[in-house]
């Protein structure tokens, strides 16, 4: 079900500086530090990069416009590729690649994962209520309780899931206890869906907090952050990408540089990729020292 990218299989060394021309960014556990805030030199570092004429992409596992509060909070202008690598959006609007899952595919998703459907969300690209849409709130833990409420003026209850199908989701998304989650990607594997659909994992254990993402085939972080490099003509030995969690896998495969941070997962760390700080200590400042011309 992953679609990897080929790893250039790079010993961790730091860039030359003035070799590095676009910076991608994770931000939860990455850019956003343990109180869901913007440290003030990871901000003053990324706006260095920025005025050396480095350039800046975000890249989140969040919606586009639940990502937008933290990306205009940098101060310039830039682009965001969200959920998942599914839709590559400018903070104007500006629409570059969107890639949605078809209905009939998130229709099997759905019946096929008939005993997680409570912990079950789906999402559409749209500003409007319906932007989100589950069946009810009561499987859904804490954490993701939270979010949701922060969301609600997005969210649709729609009894059963598949009548919210009327066009094309960006993704299905399952949340939940890490246990709970563990059953269900067990599950998914065995709808015989591989070809058709990209499974991505993100889990914080500390909150026992898991989601699954279930994207269109192709679709990562990584193979969004391949396009738009191409598109802006910047080779792989030319990009850092920094990240911390397991849906960022396949972006920092991509990247001739990747870093992960002191708070990545085991996954991550078992690579042999560059580690920064954690996201408590200014990590992402700290991979940028090296970057940012003097």
């Amino acid at each position: 079900m992953h679609h990897r990218i080929q790893s250039l299989k790079l010993e961790p060394k730091s860039p030359n500086p003035g070799q590095i021309r676009l910076i991608a960014s994770d931000i939860d556990g990455t850019l956003l530090n343990p109180q869901f805030q913007i440290a003030p030199d990871d901000l003053n570092a990324l706006r260095r990069a920025h005025a050396d004429g480095i350039e800046i992409v975000l890249v989140t596992g969040r919606r586009h416009t639940f990502a937008l509060p933290i990306a205009r909070q940098l101060g310039f202008d830039l682009w965001l590729i969200s959920s998942n690598g599914a839709v590559t959006r400018s903070l104007s609007g500006e629409t570059f690649h969107r890639d949605l899952m078809p209905r009939e595919t998130c229709r099997q998703v759905c019946t096929s994962m008939q005993a997680f459907r409570g912990h079950t969300v789906l999402t559409f690209d749209k500003e409007t209520r319906g932007a989100i849409v589950l069946e009810h709130l009561d499987a859904l833990n804490a954490s993701i309780r939270r979010w949701l409420e922060k969301n609600m003026q997005y969210i649709d209850f729609i009894i059963p899931l598949e009548n919210s199908l009327v066009t094309d989701p960006v993704q299905a998304m399952l949340c939940g206890s890490m246990a709970r989650m563990a059953e269900a990607l067990v599950a998914v594997q065995a709808t015989g869906l591989d070809n058709r659909i990209t499974v991505l994992r993100t889990e914080y254990p500390e909150r026992d907090l898991s989601m699954i993402d279930i994207l269109n085939a192709g679709c990562s972080k990584g193979h969004a952050l391949a396009r738009w490099a191409a598109h802006r003509g910047y080779h792989r030995e030319e990009v850092m990408a920094i990240g911390d969690n397991h849906n960022d896998v396949e972006m920092l495969e991509f990247a001739g540089h990747p870093v992960i941070m002191g708070n990545a997962c085991e996954e991550l760390r078992s690579r042999g990729w560059s580690i920064t700080l954690a996201n408590d200590r200014c990590g992402v400042a700290a991979a940028l020292d090296d970057v940012v011309r003097r």
